[in-house]
């Protein structure tokens, strides 16, 4: 089955209902449940994965807020919603794709075919539904996340002095210059990191991805066409998803995740911090 990637439209999805596996994965950074909004009506057929329990390890110092998921587990949550070792899938979500992008993430780096629904739930013309779906399990093969595509934070540490390799931080530019102490460990974001707010890469009028051509222009303002690796983290390795998307979607494909992100490294007293913007002279590094 064929699956555009990286994302798709509810036309699109409406014609395929039969050929792919849909997940929800609604989830409130207020605490709100996720679960309870896919009861209340979801796109037939969806299944729900959450973003704490199925799509992450337990948050720790070292790992941050939302570690990688062990391969075993993220496998075992797979199977037990009826995604097997070559089902396609589409996900959506009802905040522009910002938790969708994880799964995107996490599937599109063990070479699964993926996608996420541009416009998440919203966009669907359909009818929504509370029955929930009988799941038959699938078989799921655990396997490890391929190396290529993530940064732990000693290479973080390493690759930020170096002038071929771009930085990018997907909180909103008020978290990136100051942090927000609701949420952040401490305040800054990492010495070097351009600010890039992952929901910048939606159109301002609707929840959906700016148009391909305006992404590249975007992110080559950011310096992406002059490196040769380019890393994203946000808060805790989820938004910073929505980046990478953002900028598969724009040609680039020489990206990789930092999964701690922010809430390890700032966790970290070793690790230096920055204030500020990233234009030259805004900014105050402190240890």
């Amino acid at each position: 089955m064929f699956v555009p990637s990286p994302t798709v439209s509810a036309g699109w999805l409406e014609a395929h209902l039969d050929a792919v596996t849909i997940v929800d994965t609604r989830w409130y950074l207020d605490g709100r449940s996720g679960r309870a909004a896919y009861d209340a009506g979801h796109i037939p057929g969806a299944v729900f994965l959450d973003l704490d329990h199925d799509l992450s390890a337990p948050p720790s110092a070292v790992g941050g807020r939302h570690p990688l998921p062990a391969p075993a587990a993220f496998a075992e949550a797979l199977a037990r919603v009826g995604i097997g070792d070559h089902t396609p899938v589409v996900v959506y979500d009802d905040g522009g794709g910002s938790v969708a992008a994880r799964l995107w993430w996490l599937l599109r780096s063990l070479g699964d075919k993926v996608a996420v629904l541009d416009g998440g739930v919203g966009a669907w013309c359909g009818p929504l539904v509370r029955d929930s779906v009988p799941s038959t399990r699938a078989q799921r093969t655990p396997r490890p996340w391929p190396e290529t595509h993530f940064v732990d934070i000693d290479a973080v540490d390493e690759l930020r002095s170096d002038p071929a390799v771009l930085l990018l931080d997907a909180r909103s530019a008020s978290r990136y210059e100051a942090g927000d102490p609701a949420l952040d460990p401490r305040p800054g974001h990492i010495p070097g990191a351009r600010s890039a707010p992952w929901l910048e890469n939606l159109d301002p009028l609707a929840p959906e991805f700016l148009p391909r051509v305006e992404l590249r222009r975007r992110y080559e303002a950011l310096g992406v066409a002059d490196a040769d690796v380019i890393v994203a983290y946000c808060g805790s390795g989820v938004t910073a998803c929505h980046d990478l998307l953002a900028l598969e979607l724009a040609g680039f494909s020489n990206t990789k995740l930092f999964p701690g992100s922010w809430s390890a490294w700032g966790a970290d007293d070793r690790r230096p911090a920055e204030t500020g913007g990233h234009v030259l002279g805004t900014s105050t590094i402190t240890s």
